[in-house]
């Protein structure tokens, strides 16, 4: 699969779907590769008519790793000190932006999660031009009132920097363990496969030490995402733990016109139950722009 420079640094990205059906491009989370969108949820979302773009944030799996940055002080960055951030969420969407430029994306539909919802919202802020409509799927605006983990100690769940293969797989289950979805849990032994497809393809925990420092120095987006005018719908499962669901309701709240799907026993993941209903929503607000463009 192929890398495309944008911003002097590579991406890395994958396609499902005809080249011809309206781009949808996918943006992941915080740490997580591309194949944490599920090759049947792509599949699925192709099977509605998008041809699916899904890539490596920087920092992550295959695209570039920026490890002549050094790495944050994250006690520094906890207790209000930005000196040592690293890069910030407008140069990941300063990323995401050049790779729709480079691919010659005509004005795609977006979709992120988590910390790609954050991006997808700046995308759509800042760039207007280059977005369609937007799903902001488990995901916050910013504003440090809403969208809180209800975790203990949320830190606790970075993964450790010097673990081995098995350290690394087991880590990776105890947080899945934590932030799935109580509804529509997820057996070990897929948990484990997962975990292990993520260390073999591209293990780099450092990266998303430098990825949380760039979403911990955002400002609240949310007046900006008043202004936005495009169609737009949020989704946000009523257990997640690492980001409450308000953060869900706030985002929906300040987009004019936004539509809110809230998912009862959804976490912070994206479990195969409910991958009808977020296709649905994602395709049925794709509609609505196509809609507007005639």
């Amino acid at each position: 699969m192929p890398s495309v420079r944008v911003n002097g640094i590579d991406l890395w990205y994958e396609t499902t779907g005809h080249t011809d059906d309206p781009a949808l491009l996918l943006v992941m989370g915080l740490g997580e590769q591309l194949i944490a969108w599920p090759d049947g949820f792509c599949a699925a979302l192709a099977a509605r008519g998008f041809h699916v773009i899904r890539f490596d944030n920087r920092d992550v799996g295959r695209s570039a790793w920026l490890d002549d940055l050094g790495v944050p002080d994250m006690l520094g960055l906890f207790g209000g000190d930005l000196s040592s951030v690293r890069y910030r969420l407008a140069d990941l969407v300063a990323d995401t932006a050049g790779l729709i430029e480079a691919l010659h994306l005509r004005r795609p539909h977006v979709a992120g999660v988590s910390m790609g919802g954050m991006i997808a919202q700046q995308l759509a802020i800042d760039r207007p031009d280059l977005v369609a409509s937007l799903a902001s799927l488990s995901s916050t605006t910013g504003d440090p009132a809403v969208g809180q983990s209800t975790l203990d100690d949320p830190s606790a769940l970075m993964p450790p920097a010097d673990a081995d293969r098995a350290a690394a797989i087991a880590a990776d289950l105890a947080l899945w363990h934590v932030i799935g979805s109580p509804a529509y849990p997820v057996g070990d032994e897929e948990l484990t496969r997962l975990a292990a497809a993520k260390f073999d393809r591209g293990h780099h925990p450092v990266g998303t030490v430098r990825q949380l420092a760039a979403i911990l120095a955002t400002p609240d987006r949310t007046a900006a995402l008043g202004r936005l005018d495009l169609p737009a719908v949020v989704i946000h499962g009523d257990a997640d733990r690492l980001i409450d669901v308000s953060g869900g309701r706030a985002t929906a709240a300040a987009i004019p016109g936004a539509e809110l799907v809230i998912l009862p026993g959804m976490g912070h993941d994206l479990p195969e139950a409910v991958w009808p209903r977020v296709v649905d929503a994602i395709a049925a607000n794709a509609g609505r722009a196509r809609a507007l463009s005639r």
